[in-house]
């Protein structure tokens, strides 16, 4: 059966540039586009897809969001991750919800085209059980303490949180906390320099 794949990315040119490269070089020809977190799981519904290739932060929130929904209700879905958002970070994360391909921005082309060739085949995962940098205070974070991180780097308050992610204010109050804690972070300027330093984009 031919692969049926669904690329969701913010940015039209990356878009079209991965899909040109999986119909050219690859010989896929059944893909189709979504630039949000909204428009994905709208498109999920209309269409069985065998593979969903994603990034991390889309112009409406973090696909963290949804990943578990899409698990949850798509168990077959072979899902790799393209972002430019640090692996060492993101990496631990996304294997617990049982995503092991991850795929860099940043790479080159001919890297590019063999990673998505054994995603496509369903061969050895991308992401290998990691190395942690010690000095990297973002590796600590757990994937509901990276999903309210965005929020907080985008200068969004406890209660639009709260409301957006449909949980209790204290609920957000305690895991802004625990991020404090972690990154060691004074404020949210602090918090702001160390994201810019560790590349966690936002």
């Amino acid at each position: 059966m031919q692969p049926s794949i669904l690329l969701a990315d913010d940015h039209s040119m990356i878009r079209k540039g991965l899909k040109l490269h999986m119909q050219l070089t690859l010989g896929y020809s059944d893909i189709h586009e979504v630039a949000t977190c909204n428009d994905l799981m709208k498109e999920l519904v209309k269409k069985k897809y065998t593979h969903l290739i994603l990034d991390i932060i889309l112009s409406d929130g973090s696909t963290l969001e949804v990943i578990p929904n899409i698990r949850r209700v798509y168990p077959g879905l072979h899902i790799l991750v393209f972002s430019m958002q640090p692996k060492d970070i993101y990496g631990e994360a996304l294997k617990q919800y049982g995503i092991n391909h991850y795929m860099s921005k940043s790479v080159g082309e001919e890297e590019m085209i063999d990673i998505l060739e054994k995603f496509m085949h369903n061969q050895e995962p991308v992401i290998r059980p990691g190395i942690k940098h010690k000095d990297n205070p973002f590796t600590a974070l757990a994937p509901r303490e990276l999903e309210i991180l965005h929020y907080i780097l985008k200068g969004i308050g406890t209660k639009e949180i709260a409301d957006t992610l449909n949980l209790k204010m204290n609920t957000i109050s305690t895991i802004k906390n625990r991020i404090f804690e972690k990154t060691t972070a004074g404020n949210i300027k602090e918090l702001m320099e160390l994201a810019t330093l560790y590349n966690v984009n936002y």
